[in-house]
Order: C-alpha cells, then structure tokens, then sequence
C-alpha cells in the first residue's frame, strides 16, 4: 500500500500492462503467456539457452562463410576492389558485372541482346562506369 495526502492507495501510481498474449517458445517450443509483445521465450531458462544458441549458429555461418571464402576465392569481392572498381571511368566486363552482382555470362548475353551498352576495344567489351548506371536504371 502506498500513502498520498494522507490517503492509502492501494495500487501503483506507474501503469502496468495487463495485455496476455499467446505465444510459442522460441527455444523449447512451448506455449506460454507473454504479457509484453516482444517475449520471446516461455522463461529466463529459455531465454539464455536461446541466446547462446543464437550466438553458435552466428558464429558457425561465419566459419561456413570464411572457408567458402578460402575455397573458392574469385567468387567474393572485398570493399577495397569494389572501390577501386567504382573509381575507375572504363570497366571490363568481369567488373562491371562485379559492380551490377551478375555473373559475366548474364553481362555478355544483356549486351548481346541489346539491353546493356559497350564498347569494344580489341576482342574485348568495356563499358562506361557512368552509362553502366544509367541503363541499368
């Protein structure tokens, strides 16, 4: 009980939530009574057991991403190539399609098709970093 001006009040002065949803476990797949609507789990058991879980499988698809990484290098472009890609007025087929995330095959056939723009230089497509935006647009 709590006294104000001299009143006994038999309530909290600070509101509370009385919403009761239910909700299923994310950890042991029960049902449970969240009375909030971000609980995630059915208790604080769970909840730390969901954590740790969450943090194994983080860690683990980062160790899977490092050795695709290591396997098969050329697939993955690091930030610093994709600047030294974007600085540069003329690009070769491989890093424009390096830039717009297909695969070279698919840049070669656009070109073919008419539906992307170069310019050959030798036996070689270039194309122009600031068209290469704007057809792509």
């Amino acid at each position: 009980m709590i006294r104000f001006s001299g009143e006994i009040i038999s309530k909290p002065l600070f509101m509370s939530s009385n919403i009761r949803i239910v909700k299923i476990c994310e950890y042991c797949k029960k049902e449970f009574v969240a009375r909030t609507t971000v609980t995630q789990c059915c208790s604080d058991g769970c909840a730390k057991r969901f954590y740790k879980a969450r943090l194994r499988e983080k860690t683990i698809s980062r160790a899977k991403l490092e050795t695709e990484v290591k396997r098969k290098p050329e697939g993955f472009i690091t930030e610093d190539q994709v600047r030294v890609i974007q600085a540069k007025e003329w690009l070769t087929l491989k890093e424009a399609a390096l830039l717009l995330n297909v695969s070279s095959l698919t840049l070669r056939r656009w070109v073919l098709a008419g539906k992307m723009r170069s310019e050959k230089v030798g036996r070689k497509h270039m194309f122009k970093r600031a068209t290469l935006n704007d057809s792509w647009a």
